[in-house]
């Protein structure tokens, strides 16, 4: 037998392997997140019987569907999922006219990530605002300048997670490391409420 076709002989086997390792590494990375959002969902095997304070989007809602962007004009789903060189969970406030309440949501998100202590690098803040009042953009490098501004790419119109109207009422939702948005909140929750919700998460998830 010559080389060529040994090489023929034992390449299905190479490409078995390869196909078992490259699962066998899947599982090691993605195994916990996602064992980790089925206990957070249904609460199965969950011995402290924790239920989410924030409002669940069922199904969860790709966050490739709202068309945004970040600040570099990349698009901003490509940050998240299992090609994702670092994934990232992220709160996003979405608001029409950034007004009273929306503004408080915004306080509120950094508040909450302050919190989080030596976990706070493990949660990014953004924000899509239709209108922002020149009050607030005077203040905004000083009050929230770790808070990257998302835009909408191109004429794209952006479809929202059920029950989300950022024009009605502004929200903070909530993007697992796989790009889904799981939770979102509105001024009738605490930062209380939304730290309790992150600290869980975070202790069950080793992404992000």
């Amino acid at each position: 037998m010559d080389q060529n076709d040994q090489e023929d002989a034992v390449s299905p086997e190479k490409v078995r392997r390869g196909r078992r390792t490259a699962l066998l590494l899947f599982a090691i990375g993605f195994g916990p997140m996602i064992f980790a959002t089925i206990m957070y969902y249904t609460g199965w095997l969950n011995p402290t019987g924790h239920s989410n304070n924030g409002e669940l989007i069922q199904p969860p809602a790709p966050v490739g569907q709202m068309q945004m962007e970040g600040a570099d004009g990349e698009p901003l789903a490509d940050r998240f999922g299992p090609e994702a060189s670092d994934p990232e969970w992220m709160m996003m406030v979405v608001s029409g006219d950034c007004t009273a309440n929306c503004e408080e949501l915004l306080y509120r998100a950094r508040q909450v990530n302050i919190a989080l202590g030596k976990n706070a690098n493990r949660v990014n803040r953004s924000a899509w605002l239709g209108s922002v009042p020149e009050d607030l953009s005077a203040r905004w490098d000083e009050e929230y300048r770790s808070m990257e501004r998302l835009s909408i790419a191109g004429d794209e119109s952006p479809r929202w997670p059920p029950g989300i109207s950022p024009d009605q009422e502004p929200r903070i939702l909530l993007v697992d490391p796989f790009g889904n948005v799981i939770l979102h909140y509105g001024t009738e929750h605490t930062g209380k409420d939304m730290l309790k919700d992150l600290k869980h998460l975070l202790k069950l998830s080793q992404i992000g």
